[in-house]
């Protein structure tokens, strides 16, 4: 176990055992549906940013999932040969699934550890992608999470982050109240939980996940982008687009777009939001390491990214 407790002096509040407890009890995603690597693979090609991790992640690169969860993720990702993949949670009993999914489906490629996100236990620039979906929202300081992992990407790496979304978000809070005040009925609001072909124990994990988790936060693209201006990270690519563009199903995930306006801004979450908040008011946003601190506090940059993905390999 690498896992070590937050030392926050004062009263600053912490939830992380809080929502360790509640994975604990209820990790996510489950695999009930999943029996192989091949019925992995083929759910994960299902969906277009999996599978365009897999296609544009190259050959030799080293990733962390933080916030893995049960790994389904890090086992997919780990299926193919060269890679070195680790997927790290908070929670026994999720990683325990995912450990167990590797080794019954000789995946060899992916190594599961428990950790804290706030004190890594890996070395500073070890990792050429880290992978953070939907974790830092369940956390009491959501910037400090960010700033923990970007010190573990090389420069010329990439960070992929995945929060909820402060407008379409609205969606899943206004179903969250209908729930509460009605004693969990009307469950048919939520499109997953309606879903014929979703397995009862698939529709209780989302349900639990989406309406009973204990914290979550939410944010907004130019927020992130901030976050990426002030720890040395060029802003790269969101889904959505955060200038409204549509996102295709070969898009270059590691090639350079335009941020965007504070009103194109607002049009995507906006449009999101009359969406239906899409999987749950989440959106992925995108940066690349460019600059780090050195020891007397002067900032060190790499060039722009030019128009492929490349990965600065270092021993």
């Amino acid at each position: 176990m690498l896992f070590w407790s937050n030392d926050w002096s004062g009263n600053r509040p912490d939830v992380t055992e809080t929502v360790k407890l509640f994975y604990e009890r209820t990790p996510f995603p489950n695999y009930d549906d999943l029996d192989s690597s091949t019925a992995l693979r083929e759910k994960a090609q299902k969906g277009v940013f999996a599978r365009l991790l897999d296609e544009q992640i190259p050959f030799g690169a080293r990733i962390l999932e933080v916030g893995c969860g049960t790994g389904q993720l890090s086992n997919f990702l780990g299926m193919t040969w060269g890679r070195n993949v680790f997927g790290a949670d908070a929670c026994l009993n999720s990683l325990k699934l995912g450990h167990g999914f590797s080794k019954d489906n000789h995946i060899e490629n992916v190594c599961f550890i428990q950790m804290n996100l706030f004190r890594p236990v890996f070395k500073s620039e070890s990792f050429d992608i880290v992978v953070c979906n939907g974790v830092l929202h369940h956390t009491s300081d959501p910037f400090l999470g960010f700033q923990a992992i970007s010190k573990l990407i090389k420069l010329g790496g990439f960070v992929l982050i995945g929060l909820y979304n402060r407008y379409s978000r609205l969606t899943t809070d206004f179903r969250r109240f209908v729930f509460r005040v009605s004693g969990d009925r009307f469950q048919f609001l939520d499109p997953r939980l309606r879903d014929k072909n979703a397995s009862a124990v698939k529709k209780h994990t989302w349900f639990m996940d989406q309406y009973k988790n204990p914290h979550a936060s939410k944010h907004s693209i130019g927020e992130v982008q901030r976050w990426f201006d002030v720890s040395g990270f060029e802003f790269v690519n969101s889904i959505p687009k955060s200038t409204g563009d549509s996102f295709f199903r070969d898009e270059k995930l590691f090639e350079p777009h335009p941020r965007g306006s504070k009103v194109d801004h607002f049009l995507v979450q906006f449009g999101e939001l009359l969406r239906g908040g899409r999987d749950g008011g989440f959106f992925i946003m995108i940066g690349r390491k460019v600059a780090y601190r050195t020891p007397r506090g002067r900032q060190n940059t790499l060039p722009r990214a030019g128009g492929r993905f490349s990965l600065e390999q270092r021993g």
